[in-house]
């Protein structure tokens, strides 16, 4: 399914680009094609979770369960202590867009350092309800991580050639939460009753996402620096389990995915067909 959405994103910009561009021929005053410039940034920042966020990773991604095999339903209680994810991460991002006088747009494709915390040992020991029997069963690290994508929208405030410049930026995307769980634990149908297994795999869950930013960018003819900052909202949908959605009001917490962030971002502009042109002249 994310693979879908990004498709669909990509096309849909590359569409709009396309109108614009086929649209010149009938309105010549509109803009003039020959000045728009790509460009390409890598960016890296600091990214803080918001409490709600940090205490869902947390509760979700570190809770215990039952334990049971796949040939018996006897059902195993253990627990193991896990230490807590930390608020704060980095994260990485590649910024390809286009920019028309001071009007910019691009993609924003972020990604971030997998966080782990680690397993104190390879097994638990779970005890059965009745207390009669024990049985080892295999323990996990805790990971989670994410990845998205934004369609954003800039200008550049202080002229489309101003060494210093003030960039504010919105755009609306997606992302993908992949959390993975700690051991095999039960997970109960809320309608049949039936019941299954957690696995060793990540599970996922994506959801729409608002992204703010500004940038101070320093420009030094295509190339520039940039130190940014904001804020990207996200209302992530239950995760999912086993086919089932885990509801996270029993982990009295709601399932948003809020950070704010600080960063560098180092941007190459290529010459517009205008560009060409006059240093062909030269």
């Amino acid at each position: 399914m994310k693979t879908k959405i990004a498709s669909l994103c990509i096309a849909a910009v590359f569409g709009i680009l396309s109108l614009a561009t086929n649209s010149n021929a009938a309105e010549p005053g509109f803009y003039d094609k020959d000045h728009i410039r790509g460009f390409i940034s890598l960016g890296g920042d600091f990214r803080g979770m918001m409490p709600k966020f940090n205490d869902y990773v947390n509760s979700v991604a570190l809770a215990n369960g039952y334990l049971m095999t796949n040939s018996d339903s006897t059902k195993y209680s253990g627990s193991a202590k896990f230490s807590k994810f930390n608020k704060y991460y980095p994260a990485f991002h590649i910024n390809i867009g286009a920019q028309y006088m001071q009007f910019l747009t691009w993609f924003n494709i972020n990604f971030m350092a997998t966080q782990i915390s680690e397993r104190p040992s390879s097994t638990i020991l779970g005890t059965s309800e009745d207390g009669t029997a024990t049985m080892k069963f295999p323990l996990y690290d805790a990971r989670w991580f994410s990845y998205g994508a934004d369609w954003m929208f800039g200008w550049k405030t202080l002229g489309e050639n101003a060494f210093f410049n003030l960039i504010p930026a919105v755009g609306i995307g997606f992302n993908m939460m992949n959390i993975h769980f700690t051991s095999n634990y039960v997970v109960t149908s809320k309608t049949s009753g039936n019941e299954s297994l957690m696995r060793d795999r990540y599970y996922s869950s994506i959801a729409a996402s608002f992204n703010a930013e500004l940038e101070a960018r320093l420009q030094f003819d295509q190339f520039s620096v940039g130190l940014y900052g904001g804020y990207r909202a996200v209302r992530y949908n239950e995760l999912n389990v086993e086919g089932e959605d885990l509801d996270t009001t029993v982990f009295n917490t709601d399932n948003d995915g809020d950070t704010w962030f600080v960063g560098l971002r180092l941007t190459w502009t290529f010459l517009s067909i205008w560009d060409n042109k006059q240093l062909d002249k030269i």
